[in-house]
């Protein structure tokens, strides 16, 4: 085939390609080579000389699939009481056809078709050269709107009269439903719990097979609350009579049916969200531990016998399942003691990474290595930069010890977006630019983003009787400079000299308050009001802030997972290129089973988002069959 623009006969070129794509969209057989020719006169039309006829095709086609469906909606309200039954019939036979037909059409939709579409702004503010009552489609897309225009819409009444038909008469075999359970309430309760489920997942199959997905909420939660819901009064008087009796089945179902029916939480001793939260204060609590024997404070123990404990805990460590939450625990405490020195040697750090690594190979612990290695290299770029700062042509005097951290941003657990704005002090002004002069000259193309929030630093206080060292924040230091200039300074002169937004300032005071460091006017500190004085008389004291652990872990450990399982099905997809629906499922369960045990659920949320971003289709073949997009 010549890829060289030539003049094309359209009549006589439609007329073929019209065969074929009636025979496409009907199913009927068509050869190979035949195929492959009408290929080529499509991409030839797109291509004419000495003017493209990619409009024109465009335009036939969609009268065929007009006429098309207008001749299947003329067949079904032919079909009087077979009206679902031929609707369904050639709705199957339609929509393989038009994908086949959007597969023929490749050419037009990629080089015609989406070139031409309207953008967003063409949307939203008009555009004079196209008909904005009528957008371009690519042909898969305009064969399904030709269907819901001519076919669906003006069905549309008696297609919903039959479908609710037909549910009411699967529903009615489960002749006297509602009273036989109300008995089975009364009399038997445990076996109400296996009931319920049973007929809930029922009604959930009947909405999955007939309804809209729009609908399936909406009516499940109407049988939710008839079944359920309404009973709970007495579902909570009876939990706790089976968990005194220590019946394990009931148990179990009586927990599957709250979960499955997302009822508010119960007041008692079994809830899985409660378990929940203990199992994540366990996998903290064990992250601590680690985090105790490897910090400076762990007084008392030669390294020895912190490698020692530490190989012990490895040993339990393998016996959990969700290792991916301990990772998350683990990575945060070991940015803690890295950014802040707080480690007990980088040997021991980088031995316990290593044992990980062992436990559960090297992409569980990948981001702890780009962590640890950070620090190294950060170490070399201080160095580097003091050199730089000596062989300027001037004597450059930074007027105090600067050290920074470089890291990767992708492999430390740091929030980026600081909670507010934040003008550096004037004595930080200078280091912070040459250390981007010299950066910029090394690394082109690299973007920094200062972290204040994390940093640290040491004032000197000359100000008492002897001087005085504290570590502060950088937020702290800010406020405290504010007094070089004045002894009394008012909530609007800090607000105005360090940029923060109010809560963040008002944290930040409070902070320099509770350790005495600075004295308030009143006993509120209150926005725009008020006015600060240093203290005369300075206790050494130390304040710790805490948080909930399980709150800030939970929804970074399920991205994590989503985005691991995306990884697991793109590679093994790749290597197997064709696999059904199950062996996926079984191959993606046993490469994550090191690092937690997946929900099939999940992994089948993970499998419509691949398909959605076109990493992998469903096979033409097989509904239940996927293929690797190359």
């Amino acid at each position: 085939m010549s890829l060289k623009p030539r003049v094309v006969d359209f009549d006589e070129t439609w007329n073929k390609l019209l065969t074929t794509i009636k025979a496409v969209v009907m199913l009927e057989y068509v050869e190979r080579a035949t195929w492959n020719d009408r290929f080529s006169d499509i991409y030839a039309l797109c291509v004419a000389y000495p003017e493209p006829l990619g409009e024109r095709l465009y335009t036939e086609t969609k009268i065929f699939l007009e006429n098309h469906v207008r001749h299947l909606h003329k067949r079904v309200l032919e079909s009087e009481e077979q009206v679902l039954v031929m609707y369904h019939r050639y709705w199957e036979e339609y929509s393989k056809g038009a994908d086949y037909m959007d597969c023929l059409y490749r050419y037009l939709n990629t080089q015609f078709i989406k070139k031409n579409k309207l953008t967003e702004a063409d949307l939203q503010y008009g555009y004079g050269g196209v008909d904005m009552n009528e957008p371009l489609m690519e042909i898969g897309e305009l064969a399904l709107d030709m269907w819901r225009k001519l076919m669906v819409e003006p069905l549309q009444t008696i297609l919903i009269r039959m479908l609710l038909r037909e549910i009411k008469n699967r529903r009615d075999r489960t002749v006297g439903l509602y009273s036989v359970l109300k008995l089975i309430f009364i009399q038997k309760t445990q076996q109400y719990f296996p009931k319920v489920l049973g007929r809930l997942k029922d009604e959930e199959m009947r909405c999955r097979k007939y309804l809209h997905p729009s609908s399936y909420t909406k009516v499940i939660h109407e049988c939710q609350q008839r079944m359920v819901a309404d009973h709970l009064q007495f579902l909570h008087a009876e939990c706790h009579n089976i968990i005194r009796q220590e019946k394990k089945n009931a148990k179990t179902l009586c927990i599957d049916l709250i979960l499955y029916c997302h009822l508010p939480p119960w007041r008692c001793e079994m809830y899985r969200s409660a378990l929940f939260k203990v199992y994540y204060q366990f996998l903290f609590e064990l992250a601590k531990y680690c985090d105790n024997l490897l910090k400076k404070s762990a007084k008392g123990m030669t390294e020895n016998e912190v490698e020692d404990k530490l190989t012990s805990f490895i040993t339990v460590f393998k016996y959990i399942d969700d290792k991916d939450v301990f990772q998350k625990f683990y990575a945060r405490m070991l940015a803690k003691r890295l950014i802040h020195g707080l480690s007990m040697s980088m040997d021991s750090e980088e031995a316990m990474i290593n044992k990980l690594k062992q436990a559960c190979g090297y992409e569980f612990t990948s981001k702890l290595h780009r962590m640890y290695t950070d620090m190294s290299v950060s170490a070399d770029l201080n160095n580097k930069f003091n050199n730089f700062i000596k062989n300027q042509d001037t004597v450059i005097d930074l007027g105090i010890s600067f050290q920074i951290y470089v890291l990767q941003a992708g492999a430390w657990p740091l929030t980026q977006a600081p909670s507010s704005t934040f003008a550096i002090p004037q004595e930080l002004e200078k280091s912070v630019q040459m250390f981007e002069l010299f950066y910029s000259q090394h690394f082109s193309g690299r973007k920094l983003t200062w972290l204040h929030y994390l940093c640290t630093g040491e004032v000197k206080m000359n100000y008492l009787g002897k001087p005085y060292v504290a570590m502060v924040t950088t937020y702290q230091m800010a406020v405290l400079l504010a007094f070089n200039n004045s002894e009394i300074v008012s909530y609007k002169e800090l607000q105005d000299s360090t940029q923060m937004n109010e809560k963040e300032l008002t944290k930040t005071i409070k902070s320099l308050l509770d350790v005495k460091m600075i004295n308030h006017d009143s006993e509120k500190v209150c926005a725009l009001s008020g006015s600060f004085s240093l203290a005369s008389l300075l206790e050494p004291k130390r304040t710790l802030l805490s948080s909930s652990p399980c709150s800030l872990i939970q929804s970074a450990v399920d991205e994590d997972r989503k985005m691991y399982l995306q990884a697991a099905i793109v590679r093994i997809m790749k290597a197997r290129k064709v696999l059904r629906h199950n062996a996926l499922i079984q191959e993606v369960i046993s490469q994550s089973r090191a690092r937690f045990n997946p929900s099939i659920s999940m992994i089948k949320k993970c499998i419509e988002v691949l398909i959605d971003k076109q990493y992998i289709e469903r096979s033409q073949a097989s509904a239940d069959e996927y293929s690797y997009v190359a």
